[in-house]
């Protein structure tokens, strides 16, 4: 009867794994397949085309590749920035919706999960119709208070993706770290607060360190997130390609090598690159923010 139970209860994870088998495993053994070969024209070019056996020669390639390594450099750059002002911000904004009764915290927390809701392709359309000069409001307030910015200006690229992906990304982060907040023992701020301690002293010593793993996981899927960021940089790239070019972030490069050059081969060795990239910027936070924690 147990062993029954036992497979009755495997029995609905098998949906489960025939996703991740065929939406993960298999697309991944593809790519990585794909990549150990490459395709060459014959003659002039007016051949048919080859398919040889090159084994790692396009992940050498990849990784002497300046552009893709420069694109990967600026995006890191950029995360640096761009996740710890937001991580803070959703921090912020937890603690003061723990601070509120729990009916009002729910009416806030709603308002402020309304961006993440929004596709980012969406809110990509919409702050760069904001940012345009032509017909976002927000160029008019700013010569009405004396500034004369423009969003799409090489120095404000990156700023303005940033507040785009801040405004996008603040809500459900927020919403991981105010349910962390929930399970904090209440019995901890009642005895603070007799000992004379302050809200301030309270959110700094007690409710901060037990959210601790959950700012843990916002910052591996903002990690991840920021190293595959394409919707954003691609819409300004139709406003101002002087400015984003074709290389610049990683996903383009990759999108441009598959879908432009038809280099279906090398995409894919970029693709597995950026991959254990993205594992290896995320183990080494992981083990940097749990030696922390110890």
């Amino acid at each position: 009867m147990i062993r029954s139970m036992r497979w009755k209860g495997a029995a609905f994870t098998v949906p489960f794994q025939l996703g991740f088998v065929f939406l993960y495993l298999l697309p991944i053994g593809y790519a990585v397949y794909e990549s150990l070969f490459t395709e060459k024209q014959s003659g002039l070019g007016l051949g048919g085309a080859t398919t040889e056996f090159v084994g790692l020669d396009n992940y050498t390639q990849g990784l002497t590749d300046s552009a893709f390594m420069t694109s990967i450099l600026r995006v890191v750059l950029f995360a640096c920035v761009q996740i710890p002002m937001m991580l803070v911000i959703s921090l912020l904004l937890a603690l003061f919706l723990d601070a509120l009764t729990s009916r009002v915290a729910g009416r806030f927390r709603i308002v402020l999960l309304v961006p993440y809701m929004i596709p980012g392709v969406v809110a990509a359309i919409v702050w760069v119709n904001l940012y345009s000069p032509d017909v976002g409001p927000l160029t008019a307030i700013g010569k009405a208070l004396g500034f004369d910015w423009n969003f799409f200006a090489p120095s404000m690229v990156w700023p303005s993706i940033g507040n785009l992906l801040t405004w996008h990304g603040i809500g459900y982060n927020m919403v991981i770290i105010y349910s962390a907040l929930q399970g904090v023992p209440r019995e901890l701020f009642e005895a603070a607060r007799l000992d004379g301690a302050s809200e301030l002293r309270i959110a700094r010593s007690i409710k901060i360190p037990f959210v601790r793993g959950a700012l843990v996981l916002t910052g591996l899927l903002s990690i991840i997130q920021m190293l595959q960021i394409f919707n954003e940089p691609a819409l300004f790239r139709n406003i101002t390609p002087q400015t984003v070019s074709d290389s610049f972030t990683p996903i383009m490069i990759i999108y441009n090598q598959a879908f432009n050059a038809g280099n279906y081969n090398y995409a894919a060795a970029l693709s597995v690159l950026l991959a254990l990239i993205l594992g290896i910027a995320s183990l080494l936070f992981y083990r940097l923010t749990s030696k922390e924690a110890d």
